[in-house]
């Protein structure tokens, strides 16, 4: 990976962050643990930790990639030379690649179901069929490893063409048409007959319900929504020019982050209650619904089937940021050996995955620590990888890195927005490491 390459324009490289932060996490991911966590209770949660713990960090991460232009290894290595503070790297690798063996799997089953759309499989199903479709479709161990498989390989396939001619080109498509599609569905689930009170569960909170593993949750969602705490943030930010104000480039990927969950939500909790389904379905909800909602729809069928391609996009932008950490580490400034590290890092990811792909099925009695090895491997990225990793680059920004170099390189670029440096600071030093020990503290009993 030659490190002189950069987006080809800030729009690029905000379309590629918020790719990234939105795929899964904001359309698959949010509706379920919202929907098992309280819903309006877990959504404001997870606006307060995004707006003061997670945009922090995500600014922490765009200052050490831009600062160093550099992996997110190197760069640890070049600001803290001679230190432990490079393993903060190195969690980040090992954390993207469990994240992306997980994730791969979710590809995998938005393809069966593209398939199925495509090939009429959905044609006189009825709205109480899906669950039982979903559970044979995860349950097949042959169709969930050769779908993930086929998605690795499209993933693959974008990233080993570089960032600019790989990756910002496949976002300046996707996400626009995804943002569209959205307000189309959500606009059609809020007319269905008894929409009203999934909005409620959605925008109504109950305070009483509030417990320290929502607020747990709730950050790691946070964390997992925006992509920081394993240094993918710092990758994307070293493509970054100087030129560019990364405090407003960190804000609209917030903004856009927070709008796509609102409308995940509005499109999902209002269908949940019109049609009878469960809030709490869990990693199904978004498989179980929505195909649900296109069945009462006019030219249903070519409506899901667009969607299916749009959220496989919207899969596909995160999972490009996730491998790139993983490839630009393994290449460094060497470009010529993008592809193969590509294929490399890649096939080694798919193979990992491969034991979550079988966990609803032939390994579904396997446990570990109560929890499939799908829901594990989920675990320890969301709970304990992304808020460990927040936690310490955080700490890093915050009293390794100078004063004057972090401000200067917040400031680069910036136009009427170096008031909030102060501001930034405080929360990076005190905040968010005071609030992300205390969530720990306070989720394992301790206070």
């Amino acid at each position: 990976m030659n490190t002189q390459e950069q987006w080809t324009s800030k729009l690029g490289f905000i379309l590629a962050a918020a790719g990234s932060a939105i795929g899964l996490g904001a359309i698959w991911k949010f509706p379920y643990v919202a929907g098992t966590n309280g819903g309006a209770i877990f959504f404001l949660i997870f606006i307060l930790m995004t707006l003061f713990i997670g945009t922090p960090i995500l600014m922490a991460e765009f200052i050490i990639g831009r600062n160093t232009q550099k992996d997110a290894v190197s760069a640890y290595k070049t600001l803290a030379p001679h230190s432990a503070w490079p393993m903060l790297g190195y969690l980040g690798v090992i954390a993207s690649m469990i994240l992306l063996s997980f994730y791969g799997v979710v590809g995998g089953w938005i393809l069966s179901y593209l398939w199925r759309s495509v090939t009429g499989a959905f044609t006189g199903l009825a709205s109480e069929d899906y669950g039982a479709l979903f559970n044979e479709t995860i349950g097949n161990p042959v169709e969930s490893v050769i779908a993930q498989l086929i998605f690795m390989i499209l993933t693959i396939w974008v990233v080993q063409g570089g960032v600019s001619k790989g990756i910002e080109k496949a976002n300046k498509y996707m996400m626009p048409a995804l943002f569209i599609l959205f307000i189309v569905l959500a606009f059609r689930s809020l007319t269905l007959d008894g929409a009203m009170a999934g909005v409620e569960f959605l925008l109504k909170p109950d305070f009483s319900s509030i417990t320290a593993q929502t607020i747990l949750l709730a950050m790691g969602q946070s964390f997992f929504a925006l992509s920081v705490g394993i240094s993918v943030m710092v990758t994307y930010a070293s493509y970054l020019s100087k030129k560019e104000n990364i405090t407003k480039s960190a804000f609209s990927v917030v903004g856009l982050n927070i709008l796509i969950s609102l409308l995940a939500g509005l499109v999902i909790f209002p269908a949940v209650f019109a049609l009878g389904f469960e809030p709490g379905a869990g990693p199904g909800l978004v498989f179980v619904v929505l195909p649900a909602v296109f069945n009462e729809m006019v030219f249903g069928g070519i409506f899901l089937t667009i969607f299916l391609i749009l959220l496989l996009f919207a899969t596909m932008t995160s999972a490009f940021s996730i491998l790139e950490i993983v490839v630009a580490v393994m290449v460094k400034k060497e470009g010529k050996k993008r592809k193969k590290a590509s294929w490399i890092a890649g096939m080694i990811i798919f193979v990992l995955g491969i034991p979550s792909a079988l966990s609803f099925g032939v390994l579904s009695e396997i446990t570990i620590f109560g929890k499939s090895i799908f829901d594990f491997a989920d675990f320890l990225v969301s709970n304990l990888s992304l808020p460990i990793g927040a936690l310490f680059i955080s700490l890093f920004v915050g009293y390794r890195m100078p004063r004057k170099m972090v401000k200067q390189e917040l400031e680069q670029g910036t136009k009427g927005l170096a008031q909030l440096f102060n501001l930034w600071y405080f929360a990076i030093r005190y905040l968010v490491p005071v609030g992300i020990i205390l969530v720990f503290l306070n989720s394992i009993g301790l206070i």
